[in-house]
């Protein structure tokens, strides 16, 4: 048995039976005859052999004296329970064994003759800390909690893993203390608790050889194959630093096979596609998945029969198939039995992974023999689902990010409405990439869908802008004016009578107009010529330092010019855009909940939106004419709203800007796709491109044969060029008229031809502004600027 003790170490171990005997010695004087007899027994048998007292460390002496000790040992191993019993008598810590049950024999042999017996926890070498450790506690009296659970892995004659729990009873051991052995204070014991990882100063408090451990253990142990395995599973499945590797998948596997006891049992799985009704593989390639076989992807309905479509997906509960062979008969070879069959699967167990109500994957378990897996142990599986379910929600939330960062990176963010479509690529990008191909995300395209545009455009947006500019450029220049002013009356030097020459000079051209690079040209000529005579004049004189130090106070930082007026517009630009954006993003919510399409809106000198609606964007989802009337009727009273909002806002703004509404119907569908270079939706083909150019140039249109604008603050424009389309929105004006929508005037007028664009109409449909939530009284745009302006 070769040598099982370090030569340096704080226990001397012996083997020795003196405390079980000490037993005996007291049984014999016992009044029950028959416990006296046996003890009497125990102790002839034993008493010409003192050394089984005294202990002995050559393990050799276990077999010469063996049959004495079966006597020993026969009251502690009952021959009634030797075969239900899995015990043996040992020295701790180490696979030494020299008694054990009929039971443990009979497992021990069925693992073969080439079978070391191991046990795991135990450290490669008892280390000296740890069998310091044990005298701490078990002779000090320091309660030391360093136990670890031991287990025996022994495999069945089947070749199945199973594990058993060691519970050592310690009763016959005993720990006598040699001349070495020091008397320690509680001081020390501190000093050893802090100093786990330094050997030296254990051995300092703790010498080699001050201990004699003497006796044996009794190791009780029972099947716990199932806790086990159900706790190899738990750690595999959830454990974040598990990768999904080949090494991976055969431990788990080899773990469900102890858990169902069966050496051929095979692992699959195949993760569920909600928003296709799709079986999918994992992109691991070692995960396999028995329901697909060769494929990667399969519709439910194609991959299932009926009857596992309900159990599964309807109902998410187990579809267990005692008998392939008998299945594929009884459904006339259809999937997935016909799919089993050909792999040569005798008895599967299908289990849902559900979160929620929600199904997330199958769980597939196969064997290669009939009835091995059925019914009866699928329901084995309620002890490891909710680890299943964790691991495989986890993995899906890593899944979904890698998803997100693949469309991040190709193609920014998408809308919710076609994220499914950018998903199916990210999925190919991904499954290319774990073969090692060079993946390119494609092109998404959404064919034949309905574009609607609508805009609210702040009206004379750029002649306000100006306005502000002019003004906020005057009172620069007439402060630099004043200071400069009084600069030259003190100093009277011609260079500043020439600077004020140029200061008016620019003043005049720019209150008659605002020439484009008038705002440009006035910030170079005060950063190149002001500034450094202000920064001389600063230092020079203290009446002229305060003037330019509260000049330099009323000069924006960033923008570096006097930034009074264009703060006003810029914000009131701001806050309108903000308020009108979040009227639009709010109700769009219910729209998509009536149908999903396409949504995007933006940001200009006002808000304009773009939705595209139809079967390729639905995906599954049915698609009828319905639903494109529906969202052109909420449009028209989404942009309603949008005017009102305005409107109660305009009062407050630091200016008081109008906005005009128009909406771009268009009869003919067209195709749009994602542009990756631009990271955004365009419309696809030179046929298409009409749609974008009309929807560039139409808020610049004119009546025809006049000089009146189409669009006109208080009403809103409807431009299309169908018959049908102008009776489709007559209609519906006609409707939200009775809502208070709009007043009775209503005109219809024909446009001035766009380059390359003829034939337009519009309507135009006067809004009613409610002006007060709480009175529900109505105005039109005239009534509330005379309210406003009395």
């Amino acid at each position: 048995m070769g040598q099982y003790y370090d030569d340096e170490f704080p226990l001397d171990r012996l083997i020795s039976f003196n405390k079980l005997l000490e037993m005996y010695d007291r049984m014999a004087e016992s009044n029950d005859e028959f416990i006296a007899a046996k003890a009497k027994y125990v102790l002839e048998a034993q008493a010409p052999y003192p050394e089984l007292r005294e202990g002995f460390k050559d393990p050799s002496l276990l077999k010469k004296y063996e049959k004495v000790i079966e006597i020993i040992l026969q009251d502690s191993f009952s021959e009634v329970l030797t075969h239900n019993e899995i015990k043996v008598a040992s020295l701790p810590y180490y696979d030494l064994i020299f008694s054990g049950s009929q039971r443990f024999k009979k497992i021990l042999a069925a693992a073969g003759d080439d079978f070391e017996l191991k046990a795991r926890g135990v450290p490669e070498h008892l280390s000296y800390i740890m069998g310091c450790t044990i005298i701490l506690s078990f002779y000090y009296g320091f309660n030391l909690d360093f136990k670890r659970p031991l287990f025996y892995d022994i495999p069945d004659e089947n070749g199945v893993m199973k594990h058993y729990r060691i519970l050592y009873n310690a009763d016959f051991m005993e720990l006598i203390p040699t001349e070495k052995a020091k008397d320690l204070t509680p001081e020390d014991v501190d000093e050893l608790l802090d100093n786990f990882d330094n050997v030296e100063v254990w051995k300092d408090k703790i010498p080699p050889g001050s201990f004699i451990a003497r006796g044996f253990v009794i190791s009780n142990m029972f099947d716990a194959t199932t806790e086990h395995s159900i706790s190899e599973i738990k750690s595999s499945l959830i454990s974040r630093d598990k990768k999904v590797s080949d090494n991976f998948i055969n431990n788990l596997q080899d773990v469900f096979r102890s858990f169902f006891n069966m050496k051929d049992l095979r692992v699959g799985f195949v993760s569920y596609n909600p928003d296709e009704d799709l079986f999918e593989k994992l992109h691991n390639k070692e995960m396999t998945s028995y329901l697909l076989h060769d494929k990667i992807m399969e519709t439910c309905s194609a991959a299932l029969c009926k009857r596992s479509y309900s159990k599964l997906l309807d109902q998410h509960d187990y579809f267990a198939v005692a008998n392939v062979d008998k299945y594929y008969e009884m459904c006339d070879g259809e999937l997935p039995a016909k799919s089993l069959k050909k792999q040569g699967i005798k008895s599967a167990i299908f289990a849902p992974i559900s979160n929620e109500g929600k199904l997330l994957g199958i769980l597939e378990l196969v064997s290669t023999k009939v009835n091995a897996l059925n019914s009866v142990n699928a329901q084995k599986l309620g002890d490891i689902m909710p680890y299943i379910v964790t691991a495989v929600m986890r993995s899906a939330a890593e899944e979904e990010n890698l998803i997100d960062a693949v469309i991040q990176k190709e193609c920014t963010t998408v809308h919710s409405s076609v994220y499914w479509k950018f998903k199916e690529q990210a999925k190919k990008f991904i499954w290319e990439e774990s073969d090692g191909k060079q993946p390119s995300f494609n092109d998404i395209v959404f064919k034949d869908v309905h574009p609607l545009y609508g805009q609210i455009d702040i009206k004379d947006s750029s002649k306000a802008r100006n306005l502000s500019i002019q003004k906020d450029l005057i009172i620069q220049l007439s402060k630099i004016n004043k200071i400069t002013t009084i600069a030259w009356e003190k100093q009277k030097l011609p260079i500043y009578e020439e600077l004020i020459f140029r200061i008016n000079n620019l003043l005049e051209e720019i209150e008659e107009v605002l020439n484009t690079n008038s705002e440009q040209a006035i910030f170079d000529f005060i950063k190149a010529e002001v500034i450094p005579i202000f920064d001389y004049l600063k230092s020079s004189d203290k009446q002229l330092e305060k003037m330019i130090l509260a000049y330099e106070d009323e000069i924006d930082p960033k923008t570096e010019t006097y930034y009074n007026h264009r703060k006003e517009y810029d914000d009131s630009v701001m806050t309108i855009n903000k308020k009108l954006a979040s009227v639009i993003d709010r109700k769009q919510e219910d729209a998509q909940a009536m149908f999903p399409h396409y949504f995007e809106r933006y940001k200009t000198d006002g808000v304009e939106h773009n939705m595209y609606v139809g079967q390729s964007i639905a995906g599954q989802l049915p698609f009828n004419m319905l639903y494109l009337n529906n969202l052109r009727l909420w449009q028209l009273q989404v942009m309603c709203d949008m005017e009102n909002t305005h409107y109660k806002l305009k009062s407050k703004l630091p200016v008081a800007l109008d906005v005009a509404s128009l909406l771009l119907v268009y009869s003919t569908s067209l195709s749009i796709r994602f542009r990756l270079d631009e990271k955004r939706f365009d419309v696809d083909g030179t046929y298409n491109a009409r749609y974008e150019v009309i929807k560039k140039r139409i808020d610049k249109s004119f009546i025809k044969g006049t000089n009146e604008r189409l669009t006109q603050t208080g009403k809103l424009s409807i431009v299309y060029s169908q018959k049908k389309e102008e009776l489709e929105y007559l209609r519906y004006i006609s409707f939200l008229k009775s809502k208070g929508y709009f007043t009775n005037n209503i005109e219809i007028v024909e446009l001035e031809g766009l380059q390359g664009v003829t034939g337009l109409k519009a309507i135009r449909a006067e809004i009613l502004y409610n002006k007060d939530n709480e009175s529900g009284k109505t105005y039109t745009y005239d009534d509330l600027m005379d309210e406003l302006k009395a």
